[in-house]
């Protein structure tokens, strides 16, 4: 699904809707459906809360009402509001997760924007810390 290259578009795809496949847009997308299958945008996606994703999304932003099961990256803003559920990863430079929302997974957020670790689903070099052994006297 496209949009028209223009910035201010605003696409609604409403409850009926249910697709099998990836997903891209430009502009702001407001989605209610059902999707099994990833999401790319330089764009906004506003999930409602009738909304019910299977698969990772890439988006410049997103405001989860919804359900989500897949890793979300976004280069400016995640919020996942209080009605959203969430199962998977998310980095992002900024997260707000409201009281009463549903989050299970790692997050990892840096307001600077520089990320060292490679992105959600990725394979990881990085080592977890050795645990502490207590001092002998």
């Amino acid at each position: 699904m496209s949009a028209l290259p223009n910035s201010n578009s605003r696409n609604v795809l409403n409850t009926d809707v249910e697709i099998k496949g990836n997903l891209k847009f430009s502009g702001d997308l407001t989605f209610a459906g059902k999707l099994d299958g990833e999401i790319h945008s330089d764009g906004a996606l506003d999930l409602d809360d009738q909304a019910v994703i299977r698969g990772n999304m890439q988006l410049h932003s997103v405001v989860l009402r919804g359900k989500v099961n897949g890793n979300v990256s976004a280069k400016e803003r995640i919020e996942i509001k209080s009605k959203g559920e969430l199962f998977g990863d998310v980095r992002a430079p900024k997260l707000v997760v409201e009281e009463g929302a549903t989050f299970v997974g790692k997050c990892e957020v840096n307001p600077n924007k520089t990320f060292a670790t490679p992105p959600p689903g990725a394979a990881s070099t990085v080592k977890p810390p050795e645990p502490m052994i207590p001092a002998r006297k």
